[in-house]
Parts: structure tokens; sequence; C-alpha cells
């Protein structure tokens, strides 16, 4: 396993690819909603097993903090700890760019995941993408 930050072109297919499997084909998210006017900025990473990509996570900064968005593994390689590592890479890129506080926007049957990796619940649920969730905060 090793986790690493997509710059290529080859990278950010792999990425695009994985969240098109999990969002749009597994979730049904629309891939207008998808893939958004925030691509370009945001700063993705890959984490892989095995030599293969298999999951990934973006983040960006919104409001002076690091905001953790489309986070996602591949339904075969669940519950091996991959998501783990993807948020250490995604809190470590908001770290070096000075930020001290992270949110994310997590899917509720999710949320217990990120409460284990510090991460509070600061809202009521709400829909996006027709997906029940939850905002959440963590200071890095």
């Amino acid at each position: 396993m090793n986790t690493k930050q997509a710059t290529t072109k080859d990278d950010l297919e792999a990425v695009y690819r994985i969240r098109k499997i999990v969002f749009v084909d597994e979730q049904g998210v629309s891939a207008e909603e998808e893939y958004d006017e925030h691509e370009e900025k945001a700063e993705h990473v890959l984490v892989y097993h095995e030599g293969r990509p298999v999951g990934t996570g973006r983040v960006r900064v919104v409001e002076d903090m690091a905001k953790m968005e489309r986070i996602c593994i591949l339904p075969d390689y669940r519950k091996l700890g991959l998501g783990r590592h993807i948020m250490d890479a995604l809190e470590s890129i908001a770290q070096a760019k000075g930020l001290k506080k992270a949110k994310l926007h997590a899917q509720t049957q999710a949320e217990p995941f990120y409460e284990k990796l510090a991460y509070k619940r600061i809202s009521d649920v709400f829909l996006e993408a027709d997906i029940p969730h939850v905002a959440m905060v963590k200071a890095l």
C-alpha cells in the first residue's frame, strides 16, 4: 500500500475512473454533479493496493479551512484500512498549506469512520446528491 498525490494525466484519469465506479455507477450520483468546477484547483491523492490505484480523495481550501471531498475506495478494497491513508495524505497536504482545521461532508454511513479519525459532527443530516450527509470538522 502506498499513497501519492495525483499530478499526472494518468493519475487524474485513475482518480476520475475510481470516482465514476463508486459515486456514479454504485451510488447513482450524476456525472454532472460528481465532476465539478473545483477539479483543477483541488489537490487529489491516490491510494494503491498491490500496485493498483483503488482509492482517492481531494482537498481544497474553503474559508481558510481544508475541505476534504470525494473520498472513496473501490468496493473490493474496502475494510483494508486504506481510507485512513487517504485521509492522512489529505491532512498532510492541508497542514503543509498552514491550515489548522479540516471540514467534510460525510455520508451518514461513513460517519463512524470519520469519528475514529477525530472528526466531530456539527450538523443535522442533510441531502447532498440525494444521499444523507452530515458536516464534520477536525483540528489539524
